[in-house]
């Protein structure tokens, strides 16, 4: 879907300042908030569905809060729609933790859990995925990336869209964002690597000439040129 979120290529913005020497954490909820991803994806919520979930916030409320309320709000708006904890259920805990601030929050030790959340900060998590389905392209190949503006989720940004480019690399087949943020199956499609020129993505008058962009994009982006 088009939102806030998607800000690649967008002007007016400002030039981005990073913090030398940022920390992981600024402040300690967000490491509690950390620490609520593999559970919250244990109650059923897959990867993809957690990042549409960023994608509902009001732009206003998307571009005033810290990355880790955006998290935050995911998991509540997740569980929330499949029933794992009810509209009652938060509010009366959002009303107690409102009247006594100081009270500890719920915990439980869980060795399993801490290594998976460890396993997945370290190595990633993979959602490689086989398919019958053939590749549709092979490195050299010209393509055309779909000009594809749904009102779901999907992983192709919105700066490439009707843009040329050049397949690099085949990575094999992974989960497709786009039905599986739906409920809709993880549907396997093929990934590539394409490259696109400068020029091509911003134009002769302002893009560098020297420059290219590899961007990793599903075949269902794609057509032949």
């Amino acid at each position: 879907m088009n939102g806030v979120h998607d800000v690649g290529g967008m002007a007016g913005l400002g030039p981005v300042a990073p913090t030398p020497e940022e920390p992981a954490f600024h402040f300690p909820w967000e490491r509690e908030i950390f620490a609520m991803l593999v559970p919250s994806l244990l109650t059923g919520i897959n990867l993809d569905e957690f990042r549409h979930g960023i994608e509902k916030m009001h732009p206003a409320e998307y571009l005033t809060s810290p990355y880790y309320e955006h998290w935050l709000y995911t998991m509540e708006r997740n569980m929330l729609e499949k029933g794992v904890v009810t509209p009652e259920e938060l509010e009366e805990r959002i009303r107690l933790y409102d009247q006594n601030p100081e009270a500890p929050l719920p915990g439980r030790v869980d060795d399993g859990l801490v290594q998976q959340l460890v396993g997945a900060a370290r190595a990633g998590a993979s959602t490689r995925a086989d398919t019958d389905k053939q590749p549709a392209f092979q490195p050299g190949d010209e393509v055309l990336v779909r000009n594809y503006h749904p009102d779901g989720h999907t992983r192709l940004a919105r700066y490439l869209r009707g843009k040329r480019g050049v397949v690099e690399r085949w990575h094999g087949s992974f989960v497709y964002p786009d039905t599986n943020a739906h409920g809709q199956g993880e549907n396997p499609e093929h990934v590539y690597t394409v490259r696109f020129e400068a020029s091509e993505v911003w134009g002769a008058e302002v893009a560098d000439p020297n420059a290219i962009i590899n961007f990793d994009v599903w075949e269902p982006y794609l057509v032949a040129r």
